[in-house]
């Protein structure tokens, strides 16, 4: 079997290519009071308004669209210029322990609660060194962490 390289060929590979690395792709809301919508359109249904710094995970684009999922798995589409590359990570537990060191023998700093927003710093094994927007920091335990990875 032979084949053949296109130029349409190539265009399609490296579409598929952007794609799938955009599918992997974390962002967070750029500012306050930015509409997740049930199509990509500004005339579609506004499904939630989020915060800035809400960390989401881009499934696929559309022009100038982004198709996400959030922590709780709810999906909806945003404009993308209001999304930033910055990754961010959210508490899913109802309440987290943020402690000084990278272990449980580490005494606790703060207790965190549900859907509290972070800016992962740091790594150590499976603890996340995250800053509050206030400065605090410490470390969360990964598997009490949105994206865990």
């Amino acid at each position: 079997m032979r084949f053949v390289v296109t130029a349409c060929t190539v265009a399609a590979a490296a579409l598929l290519f952007t794609t799938a690395a955009l599918a992997a792709q974390y962002v967070s809301v750029k500012k306050d009071g930015v509409n997740l919508r049930a199509k990509p359109s500004t005339e579609s249904e506004i499904l939630w308004e989020l915060f800035k710094g809400f960390p989401l995970k881009v499934l696929e684009t559309k022009g100038k669209w982004a198709h996400t999922v959030d922590f709780e798995g709810d999906k909806g589409w945003i404009y993308r210029p209001l999304l930033a590359n910055k990754k961010t990570v959210i508490v899913k537990v109802g309440t987290a322990n943020m402690r000084i060191g990278p272990g449980k023998a580490y005494e606790v700093v703060a207790t965190v609660k549900y859907g509290v927003v972070f800016t992962p710093v740091d790594r150590e094994g499976d603890w996340v060194k995250v800053r509050h927007a206030d400065g605090t920091t410490g470390w969360i335990h990964k598997n009490l962490l949105w994206p865990s990875d």
